[in-house]
């Protein structure tokens, strides 16, 4: 908007890393979080390509690829790795194996802002690919791991756009959280997750990732 003053700010921090199993219906029957979200890449590929005549340019246009995401965690819990790569549970024990079929799924995570304000960024339709293991001697001193999962989303017919996306992005001031609700709507097809407690005289409603 015209005289409207441009935002400059880096984020400094990630945070509220959700996802939901959308299938081929593109609204997700629930939405998981996986805590502990440490860092997170969207890599959107794009190259021009050139069309020549009378030994110059005549035409320019973009070919765009898939978009790949990686995300590192502290740690990915067994349920969502189970989820997210289609993984077999049976009598407490957990297999992977070359017919697994990955489910499709949409994501969003938070980049907060030290201003307080946060922008969302969601990821409509993809599939994650399993990730390595790796473990480390214990040593002298105690190191934590961590675990990487990678996964490439598409794109997907989005109520409200008129052409189909693969990215979206929403930013909420400090204390505002109507764009973020906006996009949780649009990427999973139902409202931002909320944990409810009720005791016998008042029922409480607790923000998940407040």
């Amino acid at each position: 908007m015209a005289g409207e003053e441009k935002n400059y700010r880096s984020s400094t921090g990630v945070d509220e890393f959700h996802y939901g199993i959308v299938g081929d219906e593109l609204i997700a029957a629930s939405i998981e979080r996986v805590k502990f979200l440490q860092n997170i890449t969207v890599e959107m590929p794009q190259e021009i390509v050139p069309a020549y005549g009378d030994n110059t340019t005549a035409e320019l246009a973009v070919s765009s690829g898939d978009v790949s995401v990686t995300s590192g965690f502290h740690k990915i819990p067994i349920e969502d790795k189970q989820n997210l790569l289609g993984w077999e549970s049976v009598e407490g024990l957990t297999a992977a194996g070359s017919n697994d079929n990955p489910p499709y799924v949409a994501c969003v995570f938070a980049k907060t802002y030290e201003d307080g304000s946060t922008e969302y960024v969601g990821l409509p339709k993809g599939i994650f690919t399993r990730p390595s293991i790796n473990g480390n001697t214990k040593g002298g001193s105690t190191e934590f791991s961590s675990e990487e999962i990678t996964a490439q989303f598409m794109d997907r017919q989005v109520t409200g756009f008129s052409e189909e996306k693969s990215v979206i992005f929403a930013r909420d001031a400090k204390g505002d959280t109507t764009n973020r609700d906006a996009l949780f709507q649009k990427v999973f097809g139902q409202a931002y997750p909320t944990t409810t407690t009720t005791t016998s005289s008042t029922t409480t409603s607790t923000t998940v990732g407040a």
